[in-house]
């Protein structure tokens, strides 16, 4: 199958193969056609398999075959969980509608809005946003959603998990009844369902792999060791095995500025990546990560989604996440695009039963090696920590005083919402990242 048999514009076509592909992925091929029928859409597939343009080409195509008005306003929005994804999807935008006469825009927050209104003013057909500063500016007046044609909804389930329901449904609200909705999401949940059916008319159901499996490519290993050893043993394994590129994921905010800190202090080259860091620092963080001028990216969460590391060879789950679903999202940031990688996951005592729960989800046994001089402390309870005591939930910090009212705002719009359709899941982890 070839990206011309699925009925795209020689324009879109020019722009596919300047970027040097051939064969679409198998979600680009399942999902493109009902999209360019006109279809509602419900799609599971995994990161890395090329989900973005099975939405980006059709949409373009679509808004490519219609009328442009004179002022040009929002026809499409896609709604992304985080800055980093948001601004992943509005590159592919840019790169796919290069020979298309149709202006994008990408708003998230942590970043100067003025800017962003500017581009807002000149008009924009395809609107790439952050539900905290999309709602941010529609309640300042700058921007109508009005003329909506297409609404995507990326990354749903993260959405559900960072508290953006109450979001999600203003901006229901504020575009029109008619349109054409897209939803992707990693797994199918019961919550997912349930939102797909408040979004989606008589949708297209597609999926590119079984549900929450792990990538076949990725080589997934767990070392069992005393939780006051790990900092020793990563640091090991980085050094001994001269890894180049690794990503390493902890639970914790403060937990990935500390890491960090050991990191340099042995010499090695790391920066830390997470909610409470600006997003100039996480930009020029993930830019030094790509170039190879620094070695370590540490990262909470937040880098489970949308982070775009080409042929990234290694993740370290540091500390593995008590949301099992989580696990696949993190370890999916390597072995992509038929590349092969390896993801190890440090095991403590009190992390066991979120072992177990991960090994149920991914259908597999994940092989266990303990190294010498770091084995597992034989005496530790298998308890996993409680919420409050030393994590928070997931490293939730107060406040700082002096936050602006955006923020404020931001904060208080879906991220302390108890809604009851919230799962054991959600309440066990709230993402600490949402301040977007």
């Amino acid at each position: 199958m070839s990206f011309k048999s699925l009925g795209l514009s020689e324009a879109l076509l020019k722009a596919i193969s300047k970027k040097g592909y051939t064969t679409p992925s198998p979600i680009q091929a399942k999902a493109i056609p009902p999209v360019l029928e006109g279809k509602d859409v419900l799609a599971s597939a995994q990161t890395g398999t090329g989900k973005t343009a099975g939405f980006t080409l059709p949409m373009l195509h679509l808004l490519s075959q219609g009328q442009t008005l004179r002022r040009r306003p929002v026809r499409a929005l896609v709604l992304t969980p985080t800055r980093e994804l948001a601004a992943q999807v509005y590159a592919n935008v840019k790169e796919y509608s290069e020979f298309l006469d149709l202006r994008s825009a990408v708003i998230f927050g942590g970043v100067n809005q003025k800017p962003q209104i500017a581009r807002l003013h000149q008009g924009v057909d395809v609107l790439v946003a952050t539900p905290g500063r999309l709602l941010d500016l529609y309640g300042q007046g700058v921007l109508s959603l009005s003329k909506v044609e297409i609404f995507v909804l990326d990354e749903a389930d993260r959405m559900l998990d960072m508290g953006f329901l109450r979001d999600i449904e203003r901006v229901m609200k504020i575009m029109p009844e008619r349109r054409q909705n897209l939803m992707f999401s990693a797994t199918f949940s019961k919550d997912i369902r349930k939102l797909a059916n408040g979004i989606l008319n008589h949708p297209a159901q597609v999926e590119a792999t079984p549900e929450n499996s792990t990538v076949d490519a990725i080589n997934q290993k767990v070392y069992r060791v005393a939780k006051g050893k790990k900092t020793s043993l990563v640091i090991k394994l980085i050094s001994e095995g001269d890894w180049k590129q690794v990503l390493v994921f902890t639970r914790t905010k403060h937990g990935a500025n500390k890491l960090c800190k050991k990191m340099v202090g042995a010499g090695i080259t790391a920066a830390a990546i997470h909610g409470n860091k600006s997003q100039g620092a996480r930009t020029k963080a993930l830019a030094g990560f790509k170039s190879g001028s620094i070695r370590i990216l540490v990262a909470t969460d937040i880098a489970a989604r949308g982070l775009d590391i080409p042929l990234l060879p290694h993740v370290v789950n540091f500390e593995i996440p008590n949301i099992s679903e989580d696990y696949v999202h993190r370890i999916g940031r390597t072995g992509r695009a038929g590349a092969k990688g390896e993801a190890i996951s440090l095991v403590s005592a009190d992390e066991t039963t979120y072992l177990r729960d991960i090994q149920k989800l991914v259908g597999m046994k994940i092989p266990v090696e303990i190294i010498e001089g770091f084995e597992p402390d034989p005496n530790a309870s298998t308890e996993p920590i409680k919420q409050g005591q030393g994590q928070g939930r997931g490293g939730r910090q107060s406040k700082p005083k002096g936050s602006n009212s955006e923020k404020s705002n931001r904060n208080n719009r879906g991220g302390k919402s108890n809604n009851s359709r919230r799962s054991k899941r959600s309440n066990n982890k709230r993402s600490t990242d949402k301040r977007d």
